[in-house]
């Protein structure tokens, strides 16, 4: 039976510039035995959404600092 990997994608959007938290998550999951696409800083909605489907991941991690980037993350619904 092979177990299945859930593939995340770790993504840090908008433009605050520090991205150490969701590279602390990213490494976490990976030492958790999950496979895991880290797309970096800046992402827009359709870079997030186009690296989604190219990866064909399960789930997609935002790490969202303020609430100034909340109108990003309803795009990604």
């Amino acid at each position: 039976m092979s177990i299945h990997r859930p593939r995340i994608l770790i993504v840090k959007p908008g433009l605050d510039g520090h991205d150490r938290g969701a590279k602390v998550v990213a490494f976490a999951l990976r030492d958790a035995g999950c496979e895991v696409i880290y797309l970096g800083l800046r992402s827009s909605a359709s870079d997030i959404m186009s690296a989604a489907v190219d990866e064909a991941v399960d789930v997609i991690g935002a790490s969202i600092l303020s609430g100034a980037h909340l109108a990003l993350a309803a795009e990604l619904v």
